[in-house]
């Protein structure tokens, strides 16, 4: 059974990255202006949302997170949640292939400075220093998200692979943030228990979980939803 250490995170935000570029190259108009997963936000929204936030993520390879809250703090821009809907009000207006192009240029330039510090090396983020490596895995899992929140194909070979590194860094981060959900994969689902709660998921169900997901179809107690929410 493979675990999170067997897998290249580089190698995965590269990956997630060209998926999202393929679908983004591959719209019309009426696909960028169609409804996300995102509440609120079209196809669209979601490339604005991933321009604006490599702001963020070149601040914490510059090791300048503070200025970065100076910046958002400039502009009226409180929180995480606050800044997402600002970097993408602030590209609403822009033509979309300039805003693909921003997000290109500068991703393309994160990706590449996160694989030259290495699985080993240390950034700074707004949580304090932290490993490269394990901070790509979760830039390589948003970047997985939205993929599907926008309907990125994913090809039938890659899909074991996908679901299962998910579902380990999900794991991973559950134990770093000290939840109270207790999760048990076995070969063909994910057994999960938190405030006297049990349930048996599939994985793919588990991953919507984690990153706050949940189709109606799935529904999940509201104690499990909250416990497992990790990555969102």
């Amino acid at each position: 059974m493979m675990q999170l250490e067997d897998f290249d995170p580089f190698d995965l935000f590269d990956t997630e990255a060209a998926r999202l570029d393929r679908h983004f190259a591959s719209l019309d108009e009426e696909g960028w202006n169609r409804p996300s997963r995102c509440d609120g936000w079209s196809v669209r929204d979601v490339l604005g949302h991933l321009a604006g936030e490599e702001l963020y993520n070149h601040a914490c390879l510059d090791g300048d997170v503070q200025g970065f809250f100076t910046m958002v703090e400039a502009e009226g821009v409180t929180g995480f949640d606050g800044f997402n809907e600002w970097c993408v009000r602030q590209r609403r207006a822009l033509p979309v292939e300039q805003v693909l192009e921003e997000w290109r240029t500068k991703n393309g330039q994160t990706r590449e400075r996160m694989r030259a510090l290495g699985r080993e090396g240390t950034l700074q983020t707004s949580a304090g220093p932290y490993p490269a490596g394990l901070q790509t895995f979760h830039y390589a899992s948003e970047y997985a998200t939205h993929a599907d929140d926008v309907g990125a194909p994913v090809a039938d070979a890659e899909l074991d692979d996908r679901i299962w590194w998910r579902l380990m860094l999900a794991r991973h981060v559950l134990a770093e943030q000290g939840s109270k959900a207790q999760v048990e994969p076995t070969a063909e689902q994910v057994w999960v228990h938190a405030d006297g709660v049990s349930k048996s998921m599939s994985f793919p169900e588990f991953v919507d979980a984690t990153v706050g997901r949940t189709l109606p179809e799935h529904e999940l107690d509201p104690r499990l939803a909250t416990a497992l929410r990790c990555l969102a």
